[in-house]
């Protein structure tokens, strides 16, 4: 079964499904390689592409993370929830025996790595992170129910006790999840549980995911599984610059998009003009960092003149751009009017577009993922909508988009 009619059967025809999952062979580490690696990404990926890019705004301000943290949170994230199915999975083992079940381990981790998929596919819309809460709470609800009918069918529980151990299962996660976010304020150099459990995995194949638009994503299962045991090798040497080298790898793997370095900040630099129509440029930057072996490119410029003023900025991800497009694989949309302020959220050919203003436009933000994944923001004070757009256009944006990154 594909990965992607697994995910519908769970999602929708859960009590057919999991007698088909508890009958079928597997371990530890083939369980992690052809599923909880590929689906535990779109959360952390998709807030990735949330936060760096759309933020979280209202009463005209916008606030976004800087590219180079987002890299670390989503990282961090990402191994955490990793971390966390093995750790749900050794608790759900345990209790077995106290709700009438017997103990298995790969049963417990079927259970809660297949319960977890209505959580991880929810949090594709983190994209839009005013939408994430949303996400969350439908995703989580669904995962309750998920492991309410896996349960007695996995780890052979009577019926009438499938309630009570849900119940136990779910607050020992609120307990745990809060003991892991405690952890998460650290640096994790070590005890790479999810690294540890993928290695030795047998090869899987590529994996196309294809939206409505016809925009594909391919997760690359072989490479990943060859990166994880490049992370185990790494771990037990005492390297954690290696292990969080191989790891930013593997999430490159992911996407089948993780051999690229982003465009050079110079490149991107060059791209911005001296002015826009008659506000001069009155500042430029460039800048470039990596974190973990994902790295990220960005030039900045200001233009001013009296109150009136526009920050252009071109930002490219690397490696990980190729999972912009899942803002346009999502092929999700927005039209919003309140308070004043507008939003919208649209497609542009093969660009996906963001517009956020105010009507009597005080302020204006334009948001444009190009298809190769670079980003392009124009934020402007006392500048109407109609002249952000000209902003954008001013610029080469077809010139942007036929550059290459370099192979690492």
């Amino acid at each position: 079964m594909s990965l992607t009619d697994r995910v519908q059967a769970i999602l929708l025809k859960p009590k057919i499904t999991w007698p088909v999952i508890a009958a079928e062979p597997g371990d530890v580490a083939s369980i992690f390689s052809t599923y909880v690696v590929i689906l535990a990404a779109i959360p952390a990926l998709a807030g990735f592409i949330g936060m760096t890019v759309f933020g979280i705004g209202g009463f005209g301000i916008t606030v976004r993370v800087p590219i180079v943290s987002g890299l670390v949170n989503l990282v961090v994230g990402y191994l955490l929830t990793l971390v966390m199915v093995y750790v749900l999975s050794l608790i759900v083992n345990a209790l077995a025996p106290t709700f009438g079940g017997t103990k298995n381990l790969v049963a417990a981790l079927k259970v809660v790595a297949y319960s977890m998929t209505a959580v991880w596919v929810a949090g594709i819309l983190s994209l839009l992170p005013a939408l994430a809460l949303l996400g969350g709470l439908i995703g989580l609800v669904w995962t309750v129910y998920l492991l309410y009918t896996g349960l007695p069918v996995l780890m052979r529980t009577p019926a009438e006790k499938a309630g009570a151990y849900t119940a136990v299962a779910v607050v020992c996660a609120i307990v745990a999840g809060i003991i892991v976010g405690a952890i998460s304020s650290m640096f994790i150099s070590g005890g790479m549980m999810g690294a540890r459990s993928i290695a030795g995995a047998s090869p899987m194949g590529d994996v196309l995911i294809k939206g409505a638009d016809g925009t594909a994503v391919t997760l690359n299962g072989g490479a990943m599984t060859d990166l994880a045991k490049r992370m185990e090798t790494a771990q037990k040497s005492g390297d954690p610059a290696a292990a969080g080298k191989a790891m930013g790898d593997m999430l490159g793997a992911v996407t089948g998009s993780g051999s690229a370095v982003p465009i050079a900040s110079a490149d991107l630099k060059s791209m911005l003009p001296e002015t826009l129509g008659d506000l001069p440029r009155t500042g430029i930057e460039a800048q470039s960092g990596q974190a973990m072996g994902l790295g990220g490119s960005s030039a900045k410029a200001t233009y001013a003149a009296g109150e009136r003023r526009v920050e252009l900025s071109i930002t490219d991800t690397g490696g990980l751009a190729g999972l912009a497009t899942m803002a346009g694989w999502a092929n999700m949309t927005m039209d919003k009017d309140a308070d004043g302020q507008i939003e919208k959220v649209y497609k542009d050919g093969a660009r996906t577009v963001r517009e956020q203003y105010r009507k009597d436009g005080s302020h204006g933000e334009m948001t444009v993922i190009l298809s190769n994944g670079v980003i392009v923001e124009a934020d402007g004070t006392r500048v109407d909508i109609g002249s952000l757009k000209k902003v954008v256009a001013s610029i080469d944006i077809g010139r942007i988009e036929a550059m290459k990154r370099a192979a690492k």
